[in-house]
């Protein structure tokens, strides 16, 4: 990380005749000095610029999460580490299926979960059992990362990796400084054996280990081997390069900044730091005037939307109706890359180790989609550049008798990020009549309207942190969409053929009588919290009751609140459910809603 600390002597430098010639850009970080009144912060704010790592990472735009592994095969979104490695037999695998699949769609980048939580390993780590090398896979000698890497390089695509910080499968996880060793010891494989990783993704996943104690991450030591390994890649989520948009629902803020005082939990400094602020991931102000005033700090920390194409992370075969209409991921398209950020949209490979039929037939409908929509700009004179001040506008004359709905704007984010808020105005019949308006622009931003056939369109910067670098506008037609939206159809337990004997922990007599269950589904209202740790019992008479599932919680349910389709190994036969609520996201007891439940019959 470059640092830039300001002290007395510097500032005169700083604001001096140099400055005005818009010649200082600081990369990364700046540390405010404490006699640094309003506006000089907000002058080094406007400074402050992407590395050269973070600004090739904006410019993928579209990049590709593949959640594969042992959960595959055992049908749970988070597994318990106690998988036997020989469930894990993709018989048709094709790493270069899946790059093409995502070529198809657009897609620049893939990062791999090379260990999820179940700390099951993708590639023959010398660190564990737990692996690829003890299943009947390639008899034994497969290395998933191997083949994808392979395929990346083939066909042009960057490769980055996911590794897991929770390990539930490694008997060390809870003794802090021998795990730490452990898990270094697989970065170095990762980041060692494989040619170019260009992105590192980590979430802040954490719990107790067998010993009882909680694992203390060494976070330090984690991102020396990356910057001594793979000093080109940038730092995901849990690192200083790239930050988690706060949802994992593709859904960016109207107002993205990436200049902003929020900082990576890992450093000791920052969580009281973003504490005083009354700032998060999910916070909705990041970047305005009045937090900078307040900083001590600021960095260039961009965002990045993940979500996946399918309800889960990983593949279920009941979710393959389920897959996310061109409409939706054409939407999520403008709410991430159109709203400053980067996409990691999730498409989970299936059993064979292939992208299924469906979702690849949905990513090379998205791909074009895109592509033909942004084809043809239909403004005159494009690759326009200015510079703006508050109150200063361009007007751009669209082509003769063009349609359009989709305005396209970027800053040069190499001299910063400026724009507070602008507005797009568009000359219909001599007069101006306005199609839209915001805040950030950053590296893109995308607006959508009501079809027009305008002479002009006319771009105002409203407000800007002194000049602004407009690089680039357009405006586009997006084609209409002639699809039937994806419906998710629930069982859900109603009046006529059941009835609610009790309601915490929810007890359920169904129809009266006995009937075949194959699973419950759990779809959660819009309430803070959800259940996440549960048990879930059947019984044919009321009094003896048994569990028909191993699994007792609801995964990544938090930050995905989308249906949860639980399938028994075995059909049961009951005529009672009990559904008792352990543990909540937040963790109190929330009581269930008799409408959020489903059970599956077939």
């Amino acid at each position: 990380m470059k640092r830039f600390i300001l002290f007395a002597g510097l500032l005169a430098l700083l604001f001096g005749a140099a400055c005005t010639q818009h010649k200082n850009y600081i990369e990364k970080e700046i540390v405010f000095d404490e006699g640094m009144t309003p506006e000089q912060k907000l002058k080094l704010a406007s400074s402050l610029v992407p590395t050269k790592q973070q600004y090739e990472w904006q410019q993928l735009e579209l990049t590709a999460f593949i959640h594969f592994g042992i959960n595959t095969f055992t049908g749970r979104e988070w597994g318990d580490g106690n998988e036997d490695p020989a469930l894990f037999n993709p018989t048709d695998f094709n790493a270069e299926q899946w790059v093409v699949a995502l070529k198809e769609g657009g897609f620049k980048m893939v990062i791999l979960t090379a260990k999820h939580h179940d700390g099951f390993c993708l590639w023959p780590s010398k660190t564990t059992e737990h692996s690829v090398a003890n299943s009947p896979w390639r008899d034994g000698a497969g290395d998933v990362v191997r083949e994808l890497k392979n395929a990346t390089d083939k066909h042009g695509m960057k490769f980055g990796v996911y590794l897991s910080p929770w390990d539930r499968n490694a008997p060390s996880y809870g003794d802090s400084p021998k795990y730490n060793q452990l898990f270094v010891d697989q970065l170095n494989e990762l980041l060692s054996n494989y040619g170019e990783v260009h992105e590192v993704w980590f979430d802040g996943a954490n719990a107790e280990g067998p010993n009882g104690k909680k694992q203390i991450y060494d976070w330090e030591a984690f991102y020396h081997v990356i910057d001594s390994l793979q000093p080109s890649a940038v730092k995901a989520i849990m690192g200083d390069d790239v930050r988690w948009v706060g949802n994992e629902r593709g859904l960016g803020r109207e107002t993205e900044w990436s200049v902003t005082p929020l900082r990576a939990d890992i450093h000791e400094d920052a969580v009281e730091e973003n504490e005083r602020l009354g700032i998060s991931a999910t916070a909705k102000d990041l970047g305005s005037r009045k937090l900078i005033e307040k900083a001590k700090s600021i960095y260039w920390y961009p965002s990045e939307v993940d979500v996946s194409i399918r309800p889960g992370w990983f593949y279920h075969a009941e979710q393959d109706t389920q897959v996310k209409t061109l409409e939706h991921l054409v939407d999520i398209y403008y709410q991430s890359v159109g709203m400053n950020s980067v996409l990691l949209l999730n498409i989970p490979p299936d059993r064979r180790g292939l992208i299924h039929e469906v979702d690849a037939a949905r990513l090379k409908e998205f791909g074009q989609y895109i592509e033909e929509t942004f084809a043809n700009n239909k403004i005159e004179t494009s690759h326009t550049y200015w510079k703006a001040r508050n109150g200063d506008y361009r007007e751009y004359d669209i082509k003769e008798g063009e349609t359009i709905n989709t305005v396209l704007l970027q800053e040069d984010i190499k001299k910063g990020q400026r724009v507070e808020v602008f507005k797009v105005e568009a000359l219909i019949d001599d007069n101006w009549v306005k199609l839209a308006e915001g805040t950030t622009i950053g590296y893109k931003r995308l607006l959508r309207f009501d079809d027009v056939s305008p002479q002009k369109i006319r771009i105002t910067i409203i407000e800007t942190r002194f000049s602004a670098n407009i690089n680039e506008v357009g405006a586009y037609y997006a084609a209409p969409f002639n699809e039937e939206g994806a419906l998710i159809e629930l069982s859900h337990i109603d009046g006529d053929w059941s009835e609610v004997i009790e309601t915490s922990p929810l007890t359920v007599d169904m129809q009266g009588e006995t009937i075949e269950v194959k699973g419950f589904t759990y779809s959660p209202n819009d309430k803070a919290e959800m259940a996440f740790k549960y048990r879930f019992l059947l019984s044919t008479d009321g009094k003896e009751w048994f569990e028909p599932s191993e699994r007792r919680e609801f995964g990544n349910i938090k930050n995905n609140p989308v249906p949860q389709f639980i399938h028994f190994d075995e059909l049961q036969t009951a005529r009672y459910f009990k559904l008792e609520v352990i543990e909540g996201t937040e963790g109190g007891t929330p009581t269930i809603d008799p409408n959020e439940i489903g059970i599956l019959t077939h």
